[in-house]
């Protein structure tokens, strides 16, 4: 079992940036697969980034090329770097780990584990 702790959002204008973190509890933290989601009532629950035990990773069409997810397994911590933000970024944005090897697809009925999120708030 694994507990979840995101931190560092916040609100910001369009065309800034942002680091999300999320600390992870379990000492096999570099076992499970880990992924960003967000969530807003009109889109619901979407995967945003993911990335495998071996550093793999993947990204939603919507965000590639502007976010950064990246992992440090000493630390058991799980980052998210947000530049060029828009406000339809706008969202509460979840970390969540899973055991599926299919983690990559980013579907949030695979991932098991899951923090209590962090909104951010992008204004134009």
């Amino acid at each position: 079992q694994v507990q979840l702790v995101e931190s560092g959002g916040g609100s910001v204008q369009a065309g800034g940036s942002l680091r999300l973190s999320c600390e992870a509890s379990a000492s096999t933290y570099s076992n499970y697969y880990m992924g960003w989601f967000r969530q807003t009532p009109e889109r619901g629950r979407e995967g945003v980034a993911a990335i495998g035990r071996d550093g793999s990773t993947n990204y939603a069409s919507s965000v590639k090329g502007r976010f950064t997810i990246s992992r440090d397994n000493a630390k058991n911590m799980l980052y998210l770097q947000m530049n060029t933000l828009q406000p339809e970024d706008t969202a509460m944005y979840y970390c969540a780990a899973s055991t599926s090897r299919y983690y990559y697809q980013m579907v949030a009925s695979g991932y098991r584990y899951w923090g209590q999120g962090t909104q951010v708030t992008v204004s134009s």
